[in-house]
């Protein structure tokens, strides 16, 4: 089975100022947002529909989270979006994942995505982090749209992602990026590449 895409921001430089649209709030974890979290990412994510427990056990229980990186755009005070600042493990303090970020359907179209995402990336330079992956799926083409915007540069990790990088920029309209993807290995010092690239 071909492994997810990865994408790379090099460094949390220059990020754009976060400008929520009219009617909607940004705030972090509190007691209790495990089932809105569940909904949310039920909605935008398809398969199975998740539960308050399958929140704790993928992310509220684990070693990892941290309640202050995990943000919720709100409406009327409910969460509609979510995104979770993420590290591979609980000693690393150098590259912020980005981790399932999400939208109910009713309200995309507001580039909440792009919200919630970036309150992740001023969490991760807020604290200390160098630069910030992700990893997402070839058919989520608005959400790829919407990290490109971001600043995050594809990286291959296995032989099947060049290919599947140029369809991807086709459907986009956007040149093949070449020049930006070899950049992101000589940008990053070894021990950072071998992170984002693994």
């Amino acid at each position: 089975m071909a492994r997810q895409l990865r994408m790379v921001r090099p460094n949390l430089d220059n990020l754009p100022k976060l400008e929520l649209p009219d009617g909607y709030g940004l705030r972090s974890y509190q007691e209790g947002d495990e089932g809105h979290w569940a909904n949310i990412i039920s909605d935008s994510f398809g398969g199975r529909e998740r539960t308050a427990e399958d929140t704790r056990s993928e992310i509220t229980g684990r070693d990892v989270f941290v309640p202050d990186g995990l943000y919720f755009v709100t409406h009327q005070d409910i969460p509609v979006g979510t995104a979770c600042a993420w590290r591979q493990s609980v000693e690393e303090t150098d590259v912020g994942y980005v981790h399932m970020v999400g939208v109910l359907g009713e309200h995309t179209g507001h580039k909440l995505g792009k919200w919630v995402s970036l309150a992740v990336l001023y969490y991760f330079r807020d604290n200390g982090f160098s630069c910030s992956m992700l990893d997402t799926d070839d058919f989520r083409i608005p959400a790829i749209k919407t990290y490109l915007n971001l600043g995050f540069v594809p990286v291959y990790v296995d032989d099947t992602q060049p290919e599947r990088w140029v369809e991807i920029l086709n459907k986009l309209k956007l040149p093949l990026m070449a020049t930006q993807i070899s950049q992101v290995q000589v940008s990053l010092p070894t021990e950072l590449w071998a992170k984002v690239s693994r």
